[in-house]
């Protein structure tokens, strides 16, 4: 199993140190050419607007979004999970996104740098304690279609019930940062979900 983890900006190695071992090849991807050898994708945090200005430059757009769009299976978080949205609040005019997930997603929801913030939220499919989440400058998800499965929501404070993990066939999301954690759940899980699709197209 190969999952790349575009590396156009973003908290690149986290995610390449928590996603490789246990029979997994983590590799980063910054061309159409690596994109293509990989059999899932991570989108990391970051900052979306030049996320986006970038895969425009590195001619990543069209490919990132046909491959999504194919079924590849595909993890975003924070940054990641607005680059997945179908619809993006509070964006830029400029911004595109890569979409695949039918939610509607508020850019800096949680608030500036200085309102970043961790909290435990129930965490629906990978078992065990809840988790702990780090939220740094994030989204949160505004709507969900009926395709799409909620699997976490912020419990408690200003923004209780709002929703920050959700999951539509091959594609995941969260408006925390896993990778910071130590608590590989998360993307343990996502491999299941590569795992499992790809024994549905050998099949």
């Amino acid at each position: 199993m190969v999952v790349g983890v575009l590396a156009l900006q973003g908290d690149v190695r986290e995610h390449l140190r928590a996603i490789g071992g246990d029979g997994v090849t983590a590799l980063p991807v910054r061309r159409p050419g690596e994109l293509a050898a990989v059999d899932a994708l991570v989108i990391p945090g970051g900052e979306s607007t030049t996320m986006s200005n970038l895969a425009i430059a590195f001619d990543l757009l069209d490919p990132l979004r046909q491959r999504i769009a194919a079924g590849m299976p595909t993890y975003g978080s924070c940054a990641g999970m607005i680059m997945l949205a179908d619809t993006v609040l509070d964006g830029r005019p400029d911004q595109r996104s890569f979409g695949g997930i039918d939610m509607v997603v508020r850019r800096n929801a949680f608030g500036r740098q200085v309102d970043s913030f961790e909290s435990t939220v129930e965490f629906a499919d990978i078992g065990g304690e809840p988790f702990h989440a780090v939220f740094i400058r994030a989204p949160w998800v505004e709507s969900v279609g009926p395709q799409v499965q909620v699997l976490a929501r912020v419990a408690g404070g200003p923004a209780d019930g709002r929703i920050v993990a959700v999951r539509q066939g091959n594609l995941l999301a969260t408006a925390f940062h896993p990778e910071l954690t130590g608590d590989l759940r998360v993307h343990r899980h996502f491999v299941q979900m590569a795992r499992a699709a790809r024994a549905a197209r050998t099949h």
